[in-house]
């Protein structure tokens, strides 16, 4: 397996090392950011003990499109991918908060709903609505975010109470993950999916707004295919969806929802090469482009030691 779950770098001017529930961050004399996605991946906030082949070009690779395809909206923090697995950037002063948009109600909103609450970080939902139902409008259920564990729903007014974030930089985060969120769904319909619920993170730097992170993957966001959305819906039947939950439910559907004293099943080489085979799939579906692997033959010291070699000459170049 050519699956790379670790790196332990030392570029010219590190500074130091963030490591991830699937990102290794690289920090270089405080002014650049190096982000190696790994092929790790984890579910219920637990890091699963196999990587995924691929796993990490897919999600560098869709970041890289949508952050291009939203430059006109906000500027972003990323300045090059010199590899399919690495995208080069600013850094950034991360805001405490990851902006969380629905414009449906499923998971972790329909899990609450169902349990009988009407409301989810301060913001109210209809009665009577159902699974997957669309939302009349999309709404913003912001959490905390976490070093460590799981992060926390948290309300607008307790994020400027707190002072995590202030009244007139929460608003304008808002206005962006709006703008974001309808930029995203434009570009799914092309594709023929429906952007379902997705996560933003921002950061400041000399005083600039810049969207960081990964956006619009299949790690951050749930999409469902459009056909046949509205007729599963009228049944009450699943919808056809690509994002990370098939691995959740597959983990649920044996007995492992990241609570203690559980274990993870066995991770067996079909079951890997299976969700390597979902990835390339959701790829392929949310950009409509072929994907074309980065290393089909390489070891994971070979992989390796093109990343170096890359991000080394990446950032020759910056200086």
């Amino acid at each position: 397996m050519n699956a790379i779950t670790r790196t332990d770098f030392a570029f010219e001017g590190q500074i130091s090392k963030y490591t991830g529930k699937v990102r290794d961050v690289y920090d270089i004399n405080g002014q650049y950011l190096v982000m190696v996605v790994s092929d790790r991946i984890s579910a219920f906030d637990v890091v699963l003990p196999e990587g995924i082949p691929y796993k990490g070009q897919v999600l560098n690779q869709i970041a890289a499109k949508f952050l291009d395809a939203t430059t006109d909206i906000l500027p972003n923090w990323k300045l090059a991918v010199p590899d399919p697995m690495v995208t080069v950037g600013r850094k950034c002063e991360p805001f405490k908060v990851e902006m969380v948009i629905r414009g449906y109600l499923s998971g972790h909103a329909w899990r609450e709903y169902k349990a009988g609450k009407r409301t989810i970080c301060g913001v109210a939902m209809p009665d009577g609505m159902v699974e997957n139902q669309k939302f009349p409008e999309p709404i913003i259920t912001p959490t905390t975010k976490a070093a460590e564990g799981h992060d926390e729903d948290i309300s607008k007014e307790e994020i400027i109470a707190s002072g995590l974030v202030s009244r007139e930089e929460y608003e304008q985060l808002e206005r962006y993950t709006r703008a974001i969120f309808q930029r995203g769904s434009e570009i799914a319909a092309k594709m023929g999916l429906i952007l379902v619920d997705t996560k933003y993170e921002f950061g400041k730097k000399d005083g600039v707004i810049y969207l960081m992170d990964e956006i619009h993957t299949p790690d951050s966001s749930r999409y469902f295919y459009a056909e046949g959305y509205a007729e599963r819906l009228a049944k009450g039947e699943r919808q056809k969806q690509l994002s990370k939950e098939f691995v959740r439910e597959w983990l649920m559907a044996n007995g492992f929802q990241g609570l203690q004293g559980q274990q993870v099943p066995e991770m067996t080489p079909e079951i890997v090469a299976g969700i390597t085979d979902r990835y390339i799939e959701l790829y392929e579906q949310i950009t409509g482009e072929k994907f074309v692997k980065g290393a089909e033959s390489s070891t994971p010291e070979e992989i390796l030691h093109r990343i170096e070699k890359n991000v080394s000459e990446c950032l020759k170049s910056l200086k």
